[in-house]
């Protein structure tokens, strides 16, 4: 690992990594028997943030989540495996990859279910932002993360501007 122009020591997209599992149990699920989405996307913000908080050593807050892609459902009985890793860090804040399998467990048999972007934002005990370390991608994977990671975040800074216009119009009326 290196050091980056703020001081902190850059990481590896390897030391952030956190892996959750979790068997999907009735209280979990709607009334057909398949997993709440909103569940799984509290699951999937809890492993996000081990790795967000892995990647900074400092409070951190979910700013986003930017994208969810739910692929099959997932039933009572199924155990759920997410795993998650920072995809890039940015000054205060930093993307966050999840993907969600399912593990039979009769057969042991993998499904991949769902796959999710979660923005966080580091910050202090007063709440304030603070910087966090770079992120140093070794493979060409996380290298092809960390450079889409940063396409996201134009297209989330260009609907932000977009969204703020259409408000100042609208207060303007």
């Amino acid at each position: 690992m290196s050091s980056n122009p703020t001081g902190l020591t850059a990481r590896t997209v390897a030391s952030t990594q956190s892996e959750m599992t979790e068997i999907v149990l009735p209280n979990d699920t709607n009334t057909l028997g398949s997993l709440l989405g909103g569940r799984l996307m509290h699951f999937i913000d809890l492993t996000a943030a081990m790795a967000a908080y892995r990647h900074s050593r400092t409070y951190i807050v979910t700013a986003a989540m930017d994208h969810i892609d739910f692929f099959q459902p997932v039933h009572v009985g199924d155990l759920l495996i997410l795993k998650s890793s920072v995809n890039r860090a940015f000054s205060t804040s930093l993307e966050v990859g999840v993907k969600v399998w399912v593990e039979h467990p009769h057969t042991g048999d993998l499904l991949h279910v769902a796959s999710a972007y979660l923005v966080f934002v580091a910050i202090d005990k007063e709440g304030n932002r603070v910087k966090v370390p770079q992120l140093w991608p070794e493979t060409a994977d996380e290298q092809r993360r960390f450079a889409d990671a940063l396409i996201r975040r134009e297209h989330r800074e260009a609907e932000s501007a977009r969204r703020k216009k259409a408000r100042l119009a609208t207060a303007a009326l």
